[in-house]
């Protein structure tokens, strides 16, 4: 015969005490005097209970589950993200789901319909083709959103965490400046995204300021891959009259610059300098070790997770956090 599952009011009845406070304890919603606490733990643990989740999603309305919406999971940038969020959130026992959209817009709506079929608690996403509009089935289902992505957000309802690189860029390309670079290339992100391409437009500022060319003919753009960087730089290194640099939307890009100029028989600095953005860890790995800007990953996370705690709390207002990342010289530039 089959064991019937143990219930809250066994555990309570062993313990000795009501099943409002085995809840507290389980849910650590409330406080409970340690004393209490242990006596229902020592009851779960004798009776080997097990809280049925999905009978309280039923019941309080809330899954303990939230989503990240990431376009790369291959990307070592994002499975940093993906660790500060799930520190951040299994503290409150919240529960991530990863969910890799690779860079295509289908995929990113495809998701977001998950989310409110499934009822998630609340979504992090760094979008790459979504749009406002995209976003109003999660309002009208009351999921909060939050945003990791460089840029200014146009929605004023969204919180954001976004990249603060302007000062650390300009010191990148400052830096090139002394050293006699003229000519930047850029491997760019895709062209067409909602939001443009902060980073590019960032590197095009700082390069006016230190008189440093960089046209649109040596601005290569495409998904952010190795293999986008390393055809990047076989296209800048065809042109009539080459980059002496080269700046990448990412780390990846940028080790993939650093593969082909291997293969060309580029030397780098001297013959080229590779300047990346993230600074994940094979960063420092590489040979030669890869110069960029470091983009606190984990921070970001643990930030994305601070603000949806805070609307599942019930703040209103919308916050905005930038993040400032600091340029890292390291042997490529």
């Amino acid at each position: 015969m089959e064991q019937q599952p143990v219930t809250m009011s066994e555990v309570a009845r062993v313990a000795g005490v009501s099943v409002t406070t085995v809840s507290y304890v389980l849910s650590g919603k409330r406080p409970v005097a340690p004393a209490t606490r242990e006596a229902v733990e020592a009851a779960v643990a004798q009776l080997g209970f097990r809280l049925n989740t999905v009978a309280q999603s039923l019941r309080t309305g809330r899954s303990s589950t939230a989503a990240l919406i990431i376009p790369d999971i291959a990307n070592p940038f994002y499975a940093e993200l993906a660790r500060g969020l799930q520190d951040t959130l299994r503290q409150e026992r919240l529960h991530v789901v990863i969910c890799n959209t690779n860079a295509d817009r289908a995929e990113e709506l495809s998701y977001l319909d998950e989310v409110v079929n499934r009822r998630f608690d609340g979504v992090v996403i760094t979008p790459q083709w979504l749009v406002p509009d995209d976003l109003a089935p999660l309002r009208a289902a009351g999921i909060p959103v939050v945003v990791s992505a460089d840029g200014e957000s146009g929605d004023l309802d969204l919180d954001l965490v976004r990249a603060d690189s302007r000062e650390a860029i300009d010191r990148a390309v400052g830096h090139l400046a002394q050293r006699g670079h003229r000519r930047l290339g850029m491997v760019a992100g895709p062209s067409g995204t909602p939001n443009g391409d902060p980073r590019l437009d960032l590197f095009r500022t700082a390069a006016r300021r230190h008189g440093l060319e960089l046209p649109d003919d040596m601005v290569v753009r495409g998904k952010h891959t190795r293999g986008t960087g390393a055809a990047g730089l076989r296209r800048l290194m065809a042109l009539p009259h080459p980059p002496t640099a080269v700046a990448c939307v990412n780390d990846r890009s940028a080790i993939g610059v650093l593969e082909a100029a291997e293969e060309m028989g580029l030397k780098v600095p001297s013959d080229l300098a590779v300047i990346g953005h993230d600074d994940i860890e094979v960063a420092s790995l590489v040979r030669p070790r890869l110069s960029t800007i470091r983009h606190p990953a984990y921070e970001v996370g643990g930030t994305c997770g601070r603000l949806l705690l805070e609307r599942l709390d019930g703040r209103v207002s919308p916050v905005q956090v930038a993040l400032r990342t600091e340029f890292v010289l390291r042997e490529s530039a």
